[in-house]
């Protein structure tokens, strides 16, 4: 067990990572209003956290906005990755990133 840990807690944990869109200030707010809100129901999902203005250690940070996941194992996370509505964008193109997020 690593040093400093008081358990060991095994998991499968989804890093998605998102270039800046093109309108930031409309991302956040469809993010935090909209998105998370459907991310919160999905079957499996054991806690989330995000967070926005990624920085970088050198030059600017290729990324806006960062979101972990953390599932049980895989069998738990990939049927969600799979599934439609986990790669399709958001529903204006405003909130769309100008790429689609590093997963």
């Amino acid at each position: 067990m690593p040093s400093g840990a008081d358990s060991l807690w095994r998991m499968h944990r989804l890093l998605v990572l998102y270039p800046p869109p093109t309108d930031p200030d409309h991302f956040r707010t469809y993010y935090e209003e909209t998105h998370l809100k459907l991310v919160a129901k999905i079957p499996g999902l054991r806690g989330y956290r995000y967070g926005f203005d990624v920085a970088a250690a050198e030059d600017d940070s290729p990324y806006f906005c960062t979101f972990e996941g953390d599932f049980d194992d895989a069998a738990a996370m990939v049927p969600r990755l799979k599934h439609p509505r986990a790669r399709r964008p958001s529903p204006t193109s405003r909130t769309t990133p100008p790429a689609v997020p590093s997963l």
